[in-house]
């Protein structure tokens, strides 16, 4: 898919607080580590890296949950619904929670993380898999090849 249809809009469950993404994503991401699978009561996570200056608060105030240090989780106040995530360390980009896109019918995680932590049942169909995190030198190739992998997609 190289043409993403943007912008994007997402929300929480309620609805409180809105998300609007504005530029195409860098990467899909499904976590499997304890604490993604504690905070989104699921075996994992999924994830799309936005560029920073593409991601925007249209409406709502979300607070911070989670882990409360350098790495940020964010979530909707009332319904509790975990949003986005902005890593320590990372402020060029945002990690939007995938199911909260209102459409995310498209959403297919490129890249596995923290696949030692992972469910025994726990599969996707992600391409590149990482027992912990891929090294900090390798995210700009993934970035590329997410880019390749799209396009190639697209092109049928």
């Amino acid at each position: 898919m190289t043409d993403w249809k943007l912008p994007w809009d997402a929300g929480c469950r309620c609805d409180r607080v809105r998300l609007r993404i504005t530029a195409a994503p860098l990467i899909t991401l499904c976590c499997h580590c304890r604490g993604c699978q504690r905070m989104s009561a699921s075996a994992y996570s999924l994830s799309v890296a936005i560029p920073a200056e593409g991601f925007s608060l249209v409406q709502g105030t979300p607070v911070i949950g989670g882990l409360h240090g350098p790495t940020r989780h964010f979530f909707c106040e009332y319904c509790m619904s975990w949003l986005f995530t902005r890593p320590e360390g990372f402020d060029w980009f945002v990690n939007v929670r995938a199911p909260s896109l209102d459409d995310a019918s498209w959403y297919v995680p490129f890249v596995e993380t923290f696949t030692s932590e992972r469910l025994p049942w726990a599969q996707t169909p992600a391409p590149y898999r990482y027992e912990k995190l891929p090294a900090d030198d390798l995210w700009p190739w993934l970035v590329d090849e997410f880019g390749r992998w799209v396009a190639a997609a697209a092109n049928g």
